[in-house]
């Protein structure tokens, strides 16, 4: 499973994380450091699961919550129609 940003939907990087926007509508997400990271191995190509695994490695304190994270951030980006799969 590979995704990417929607045609029209830019990402910047911020020092908090990621901010999207969506040139079509003019809505844009803050997604925080955890968000970012998320996204970004999303976008690498990793599945949700090795994201998740990515995810424990950076923040340990996620453990037991990392892919319950993920597939809700990922749920929250399809719904919002700002990742294509």
């Amino acid at each position: 499973m590979t995704f990417a940003l929607a045609p029209g939907v830019s990402l910047a990087d911020t020092e908090n994380g990621t901010v999207l926007l969506d040139e079509r509508s003019g809505r844009y997400w803050m997604l925080n450091r955890t968000g970012a990271v998320v996204l970004r191995c999303l976008l690498d190509g990793e599945s949700p699961e090795e994201t998740a695994r990515t995810l424990l490695g950076r923040f340990p304190n996620a453990a037991g919550q990392a892919t319950a994270h993920v597939e809700g951030l990922l749920d929250a980006l399809r719904a919002a129609k700002v990742i294509a799969q």
